[in-house]
């Protein structure tokens, strides 16, 4: 079983920056990818970032890539997600979730997290 924790979530202003976290524990050799998500209030779910925590090959959505970076910190089983030039449309519930790559980029990982409120403001 793995657990996922995000934190960092929070309310900032359109233009403004947060890092979210995302610490894995449990039976985290399982896996080896993990992604962050979030849904909108009205939306679907949809796939974000994802991290190969193998090798660091990384994948971005469109709408995020050139201002949200995915890392990872192996040792203390971390994943972080810097999010700069925010815009209002990226206010949702963030969730990071964790399995093997191709399950995570599809949007379909067995473990999650609880998620994470980021709202911003204009």
């Amino acid at each position: 079983q793995v657990q996922l924790g995000e934190s960092g979530g929070g309310l900032v202003q359109a233009g403004g920056s947060l890092r979210l976290s995302c610490a894995a524990s449990g039976e985290t050799f399982s896996t080896y990818a993990m992604g962050w998500f979030r849904q909108a209030p009205g939306k679907e779910r949809e796939v974000i970032s994802c991290i190969n925590t193998r090798d660091g090959s990384t994948y971005y959505a469109d709408s995020v890539k050139g201002r949200f970076t995915i890392s990872r910190d192996n040792a203390k089983n971390t994943v972080y997600l810097q999010m700069n030039s925010l815009k209002p449309e990226d206010t949702a519930v963030y969730y990071c979730a964790t399995d093997d790559w191709r399950k995570v980029v599809a949007g379909n990982p067995n473990y999650w997290g609880q998620g994470t409120q980021v709202t911003v403001s204009s």
